[in-house]
């Protein structure tokens, strides 16, 4: 199982080689989430429309291993745009992929860009 967290890598955005485009704006939900596959990878794209911002992170919970994060509900924690997992609730930051429990490692993040309205996430491979 450990294997599938290593396909994950947080990519900052001054290491971004590849702009993918994943959908058009209207293929996500206000102020939720949907799933996107690049590659061998389930990405969570999160349209945080309340703070009219784009998210991206791994879509796979480190706690049971279960590809559901797209699923989750968004939020913030004390100002900290979190998404919580939907089967066990832990929460992992949308700014850097922190475990806000503080009992998982990070999960990883990506950067996204609105063009034309189609949605981008940026990837460093």
């Amino acid at each position: 199982m450990e294997e599938i967290l290593e396909t994950y890598t947080a990519t900052e955005l001054e290491h971004v080689k590849v702009w993918f485009k994943a959908a058009s704006t209207k293929d996500f939900p206000v102020d939720g989430g949907a799933c996107i596959k690049y590659k061998d990878k389930q990405i969570a794209v999160f349209n945080f429309a309340r703070l009219d911002k784009w998210y991206a992170c791994q879509n796979v919970c480190p706690h049971k291993m279960e590809m559901v994060l797209s699923r989750g509900m968004i939020g913030d924690d004390k100002g900290t745009p979190k998404v919580a997992c939907p089967l066990h609730k832990k929460t992992f930051s949308l700014e850097n992929g922190e475990n806000l429990n503080g009992d998982l490692e990070a999960i990883a993040t990506y950067p996204v860009k609105i063009e034309n309205d189609f949605v981008y996430i940026g990837f460093s491979e």
